[in-house]
């Protein structure tokens, strides 16, 4: 088998070189016949959670249910008053189980929303 090889002397022929391409990150990248969209404003904690809240307010009513009940059951249970204390855990199942029930509704409902 007969495999070409260059000779030692002899070089090959000089590419130019091009300058390397500098990349500037806080621009999109530019592409004929392309034009970006505008990039949408960060949201905040704050704003997440009012949109949130908006989009379906059965969860925040269910986590402070949720929360007062334990904490009233648990104020309960120090004081020494058993009966009521159980009373208020079995409201706190019931509105943890609310709760759930309020994020799957929440997520079906915007799974099946049609998209713009």
């Amino acid at each position: 088998m007969a495999t070409a090889t260059t000779p030692v002397g002899q070089d090959q022929p000089n590419k130019t070189a091009s300058p390397p391409v500098v990349f500037d990150l806080s621009q999109p990248p530019v592409i004929e016949g392309f034009t970006p969209l505008s990039r949408a404003r960060e949201e905040n904690f704050k704003d997440k959670f009012i949109r949130k809240t908006k989009e379906n307010p059965f969860v925040p009513i269910g986590c402070l249910g949720t929360a007062g009940a334990l904490i009233y059951g648990l104020s309960a249970f120090r004081r020494g008053k058993t009966r009521q204390s159980q009373l208020l855990m079995r409201a706190r199942i019931f509105a943890q189980g609310f709760t759930v029930v309020a994020i799957i509704v929440g997520v079906a409902v915007t799974a099946l929303k049609p998209k713009p």
